[in-house]
């Protein structure tokens, strides 16, 4: 599997800090860069805590990670940063403007087969890299906070301009660091995560403000309810696995009757069984060994700390 022979990460706030420390724990030559001076002296320090805490969270082997802390630098230019990285990484605030004079000025100080990547929570790509002459090698890679916990990423092209060799690029890359890459086929503001998590958060706010419940309950009612199953298995296979092989149909009509058209669900009927047919028994074993390794690890982290037991 290929890997980059040197990572520049552009931007040392929390963002940029989990994609260093992520990168390092993998061993990784890492460079990263700010201009705000402050903000790199914290960046130097959090790096290596939380790069060192993946080896106490049983998530990186320390002889590896002590060699990526050895060859991380904290550049003093942009120039230093960029220079014979294979994949440089935007992880600066959401402002289109600083992004694409960032992007801009990064492009014309990267080498010619370097991958760049935004780390956009959601703006469009194509405004994003609007002042960028090549756009086939930029795309998004928006990670999910912890980068360096949370393996999830969405991967974003720039429509119609990004080319598949980097899309395939930056997937590799990706899960060479144990991610777990999603690509969207197009564009949308939010992209998906950030849109599926503001749906939820306005109906739990809703139920709030409405008197139905306090928010101390429906945080628990999402957390130790819907949450851990659709950690185990996803919006869509959860609902296929509780309807049962053959069932989703009825299912998913009956619960899309009131907001959906006919057509669209059928259409959505139709992908979740192209998906699942005869595999539900599978994914149903697969399904609770996620949930069990969830729930055990909810019960350690709520277990008394030194208790005993007798």
């Amino acid at each position: 599997m290929t890997i980059p022979r040197k990572v520049a990460v552009i931007g040392a706030g929390d963002i940029g800090v989990g994609w260093a420390a992520l990168c390092a724990s993998a061993g990784w030559p890492v460079a990263i860069f700010d201009l705000n001076p402050a903000t790199m002296e914290r960046a130097s320090i959090e790096v290596e805590r939380r790069t060192r805490a993946l080896v106490a969270l049983d998530r990186a082997p320390e002889s590896i990670v002590e060699r990526g802390l050895t060859e991380l630098v904290r550049a003093q230019f942009l120039s230093e940063a960029v220079q014979d990285a294979d994949w440089i990484i935007e992880a600066i605030h959401e402002d289109v403007t600083a992004k694409q004079k960032l992007l801009a000025a990064i492009e014309q100080q990267a080498g010619d087969d370097a991958l760049i990547s935004s780390s956009s929570s959601g703006l469009p790509p194509m405004e994003i890299f609007g002042r960028m002459r090549r756009l086939d090698r930029c795309l998004v890679t928006h990670p999910l906070n912890p980068p360096e916990l949370i393996p999830l990423v969405e991967v974003v092209p720039a429509e119609g301009r990004t080319s598949a060799a980097s899309m395939n690029r930056a997937v590799e890359y990706l899960r060479s660091l144990g991610r777990f890459p999603i690509v969207l086929k197009k564009s949308i503001p939010g992209y998906v995560v950030g849109r599926v998590s503001a749906a939820v958060w306005r109906e739990c706010i809703d139920l709030v403000l409405r008197g139905v419940i306090s928010v101390d309950e429906l945080d628990r009612a999402v957390s130790l309810g819907p949450a851990i199953g659709w950690a185990a298995a996803g919006p869509h296979l959860t609902y296929h696995l509780a309807a049962g092989e053959g069932g989703i149909r009825g299912f998913t009509q009956h619960l899309l009757a009131s907001f959906e058209s006919w057509w669209q669900q059928l259409a959505l009927i139709q992908s979740i069984e192209r998906a699942y047919k005869g595999k539900v028994e599978f994914l149903r074993e697969a399904r609770d060994r996620r949930l069990s390794a969830i729930l055990k690890a909810l019960e350690q982290a709520r277990a008394p700390s030194g208790s005993e037991s007798g």
